[in-house]
């Protein structure tokens, strides 16, 4: 029988009792939860860790709610994000929407309508991730499909390992376009230290070896910022 995943959730709360009773009642719920209780220390353990949803206080010391999203946005802009706020003015809950919340909850909440809230979001990313693994790639005179993990050019089909699989298939939904480093990182490797960042460089020397018979394919490296995926 397979195994059930388990959901890791980073709430970011300054209200110690909230924070514990928010976190107590989703891991009930079998979520995997971190709790940080400013901005600051919200954003480390983003970089250190691997999350499926975000859940952030407003008004928070050192950095904002607001501040915060606005950096794991630049990092991932799919993740889903919830603003758990007090603060219920038009301007704040506009802003939150146009730093891209997925929802802007104002306290006090019920905590199973956030819960459903959260059920919901992340069944629909679900099933889009499922779409999206039906997808596949022509680039230039290669045909490359992710499902199967396979990369095939004039008759020739390579088996690409599970992590060549996942930046191939990241390059390829950029193509001609930026790859941020950070993001491919936290997606494949879960976190974008400076070992992992040596792998992931490995990987894409890999990937150009693989591509190297269509001289019209490149993968180039945007010094500082990512890669981009030259392809027709």
């Amino acid at each position: 029988m397979e195994e059930k995943k388990k959901y890791k959730i980073l709430l970011c709360e300054d209200d110690t009792n909230l924070g514990m009773v928010l976190k107590n009642y989703l891991e009930l719920n079998d979520y995997d939860v971190v709790l940080e209780r400013d901005g600051r220390l919200g954003l480390a353990a983003f970089q250190r860790e691997k999350f499926d949803i975000c859940l952030l206080d407003v008004m928070m010391p050192n950095v904002d709610g607001f501040t915060l999203a606005e950096e794991i946005r630049d990092v991932d802009p799919d993740i889903p994000l919830f603003f758990l706020s007090a603060k219920t003015m038009k301007e704040d809950v506009v802003q939150g929407y146009r730093l891209g919340a997925d929802d802007y909850i104002t306290k006090p909440f019920d905590s199973e309508v956030l819960l459903l809230k959260i059920k919901a979001i992340l069944k629909r990313n679900e099933e889009e991730n499922r779409i999206n693994d039906n997808v596949e790639f022509d680039l230039g005179t290669y045909h490359f499909n992710p499902k199967l993990r396979e990369l095939s050019h004039n008759g020739q089909t390579h088996t690409l390992s599970p992590k060549e699989n996942e930046l191939l298939k990241m390059l390829a939904e950029h193509k001609n376009d930026l790859l941020p480093r950070e993001r491919a990182l936290k997606k494949i490797w879960g976190s974008d230290t400076y070992f992992n960042g040596r792998s992931m460089d490995v990987y894409i020397a890999k990937l150009r070896k693989y591509l190297k018979d269509d001289t019209n394919i490149e993968i180039v490296n945007i010094h500082g910022n990512g890669f981009r995926l030259v392809a027709p």
